[in-house]
Formats: structure tokens, sequence, C-alpha cells
């Protein structure tokens, strides 16, 4: 029994030549410069910072952005390609935190005048700077509508105070898209703004302990009378649930891809175990019981992803 991407025909529609092409350079990054270094990153916490320099260097980490400010464009699948291959580091705390651009850069992208994206999108696409997304705070995650983190618009700046939690990349981040509340209680008081890390009143955690994702840092962010220019709020004053929202399909998006591809390693490392593993005088994969469970889990998988990307 085989199951290789290359074996399943369905996703040929969706993945055409220069798909492919960037697929196999991942594969390459990820064999050369993740892959042997993974374990000990894991038991660190985090990886290098030059990481995010050598996948601007191939492209990879600009995949779907504007070419003028550094990207490298492509359609959705371009970028599917990349993250699924990126997963083969076996590290979804890996992929996510050098992912952390792909949820803090669109808001900029769709929101942002030009001079803020020539500011902001250029040195993270480069691999120059680390951005992250700052919406989940102590006291809730999902219920986006009721954040309690303030801005209030003093003369040119507004004066930030509260606090994020579980920020992916929140440690080593220089930049965050954060959602505030700049207006009244519930979806239309909050806004969006871009704040530097070492603007004063901005200060973060020790990494935080978590069960999975040990590569990934992950951090609280507090501000304590922080100053942001008015010129980094993205969009109207009291728009930024729907900056937010529009992003969160993306961002959904990117953890399924995470998850499919879990499963589809967990199922390439039974059928290995499978073929390895012996019982009663034969290998597992030659017990019937043992190839029923191994279809049904290739079966869900191939589903699972054709659901996912179609």
């Amino acid at each position: 029994m085989t199951y290789e991407f290359k074996a399943q025909s369905g996703f040929q529609e969706y993945f055409g030549k220069s798909h492919q092409l960037v697929r196999g350079s991942v594969k390459e990054f990820v064999t050369g410069e993740i892959t042997p270094f993974i374990e000990a990153w894991e038991e660190a916490g985090e990886f290098p910072r030059d990481i995010y320099k050598k996948a601007s260097d191939i492209g990879i980490l600009g995949t779907g952005y504007p070419e003028a400010y550094g990207g490298t464009p492509g359609d959705i699948f371009f970028q599917i390609a990349v993250w699924e291959e990126l997963m083969r580091s076996g590290s979804g705390g890996f992929v996510a935190s050098l992912g952390s651009l792909n949820i803090a850069l669109p808001p900029i992208v769709r929101m942002g005048t030009e001079e803020q994206k020539n500011r902001f999108l250029p040195p993270v696409l480069a691999g120059e700077k680390i951005a992250a997304l700052a919406i989940t705070e102590p006291s809730g995650g999902s219920d986006v509508a009721n954040l309690q983190t303030t801005a209030v618009r003093d003369g040119d700046h507004y004066v930030v105070n509260g606090g994020k939690a579980f920020i992916t990349s929140g440690c080593r981040a220089d930049q965050i898209t954060c959602a505030v509340r700049t207006g009244e209680e519930g979806a239309h008081g909050i806004s969006l703004l871009v704040i530097e890390s070492k603007t004063p009143g901005y200060s973060v955690s020790e990494k935080l302990k978590k069960t999975g994702w040990w590569s990934s840092d992950t951090a609280q962010i507090y501000f304590d009378n922080c100053g942001v220019p008015v010129d980094n709020l993205l969009g109207e004053e009291n728009q930024g649930f729907y900056g937010i929202m529009g992003n969160f399909q993306s961002e959904r998006l990117q953890l399924a891809i995470i998850d499919s591809m879990t499963a589809q390693l967990a199922l390439e490392a039974s059928l290995q175990y499978s073929k390895e593993r012996k019982a009663f005088g034969k290998s597992l994969k030659s017990l019937q019981v043992t190839r029923h469970k191994l279809a049904d889990m290739a079966t869900m998988v191939e589903v699972s992803r054709e659901f996912l990307i179609g």
C-alpha cells in the first residue's frame, strides 16, 4: 500500500507545474535547513531568526503577496503547497511561527494606506522583521467583540492599555497587528493598530510553556500607557472588526492545512510502522484488520483534503 501526494490524481486540477516547482523548492528547504535541527528547536522553544531570511531569499516567505512590497505573487494554491511542504518538518509550531506574518500582514494589505504598506510590509517579507497578530486576550479569545484592550486618542497618538494572550511569535515580534477598543462596547468600537515592539510601554512575558507547538515562541503582551502614532491606524477608526473577520478566513485555512498535514504525516508513519512491526510471524500490514484501519485512515485523509482544498 502506498499513499503519497503524487498518487492523488484528483488534486492535479488544483496544482499545476508551477505549483509543483514551488513545492519542490520548499521540500529542499525543509530537508536541508529545517528537518536536521527541528528537534533541538522544539526543545529550545524557538528557532533561529535567520530562518526567516533564508525563507525569504528563496521566495517562500512572501508567497501570495504583491511583488511591489517584496512578495512572490501567486494564487492561493501556491500558499497551500508551501504550507503543506513546511509541515513535513513535523512541527506545527514551526510552521505557525514562521507563518505568523500570514495573519499579521493581510489586514495591512487590505486596509492600509500606501505609506503604511511601504513601511510595514517589505521588512517582514524580506525576513528582516517578525510580524504577529494580537487579538486574543486573557479574558477571552474568539469573543472578539468583547475585547478589553483600550486605545484612547490623545493628539497624534493613541494611548494603549491592556494585554494580549497566547500570541504566536509574540516574544520576538517586531510589530503586531493589534485589535484595540477605540469606541463603544461591542463590535462597532474596535480598531486595528500596528504597534511596534520598541514602543515605550510595550512589554512581553517569557515564552509560555505549552503542551505542543514548542518551537513556536508564544507570549503574553502588555501595554502600559503605550503611545502609538495615529498614523498606525489601519482603515477607519471603529471599523477594525470587519478587518478581523476577513482575516479569520485565511487564518482558519492555514490552521486546517496544519491539521490536515498532521493527519497525513500520521498516516505515513502508520504505514511505515505497519511494514516494520512483526506480530504472529508476519508484518502488521499483512493482517486484514490492520489493512482495513489503514484504508479507513487513507480515505479520511483523502476526503478531508479534498473538502479543504476544493
